[in-house]
């Protein structure tokens, strides 16, 4: 991949060709673990989603039962159907009006849980997420943030459900994963349950959305 590269440089950092070379699409077994683990684990794997990737350096785990932070706290609903379905499903959710949410079900069936990706390093397919995000003037405002990503990468209500193992939206591991280092905090902007350190990120990345 290539290094070093500024706030300002707009060119992909790997080709997509190149990436699925180097990389595995996860099975459905990595999601069907505890949340938390998940939510550690997805750190450094790639999002991908038409011509476009990122890597994925910043995550919250929502649990279910006692975490009332989590949607399936309330319940199984027309809306939080899937989080209690097959793991490693789409879960997006529309927020503020204006943001759109990527979920990734974790637990084994009958079991909600869920890990939000809240922050991607882009990688591939940069000029055409630039394009969607024109007001983003530095690389790190493409995708560092739940909102942002998802313009980015044009994932939307439309892929709630979404098999991530399949098909044009997936999760993919490298197979020489650089390494890092694991920070931990509570999660951001939640009223409840706002002191659980369910909140992962990769130290030291540019892109994390909050240092």
């Amino acid at each position: 991949m290539k290094a070093g590269a500024t706030s300002t440089d707009w060119s992909d950092r790997i080709s997509l060709d190149e990436l699925i070379r180097t990389s595995r699409i996860l099975e459905r077994s990595f999601y069907a673990r505890p949340t938390v683990e998940v939510a550690r684990d997805l750190l450094g794997k790639i999002l991908v989603h038409g011509h476009s990737a990122g890597r994925i350096v910043e995550t919250e785990a929502y649990l279910g039962g006692e975490d009332r932070a989590a949607h399936a706290s309330r319940g199984r609903t027309a809306r939080t159907e899937v989080l209690f379905g097959e793991p490693g499903h789409a879960y997006v959710f529309f927020i503020y009006g204006m943001y759109e949410c990527l979920n990734l079900v974790a637990e084994p069936e009958g079991t909600p849980g869920c890990v939000l990706i809240r922050a991607l390093e882009p990688l591939a397919g940069i000029a055409e997420m630039r394009r969607r995000r024109r007001r983003a003037r530095r690389l790190e405002e493409l995708t560092s943030g739940p909102g942002r990503l998802t313009q980015a990468l044009a994932i939307t209500r439309r892929h709630y459900g979404a098999d991530v193992t399949r098909g044009p939206l997936l999760v993919r591991a490298l197979f020489d994963e650089p390494p890092f280092r694991v920070g931990v905090s509570p999660r951001i902007g939640i009223r409840h349950c706002a002191d659980w350190p369910l909140r992962f990120f990769i130290e030291g990345n540019r892109f994390v959305s909050r240092p």
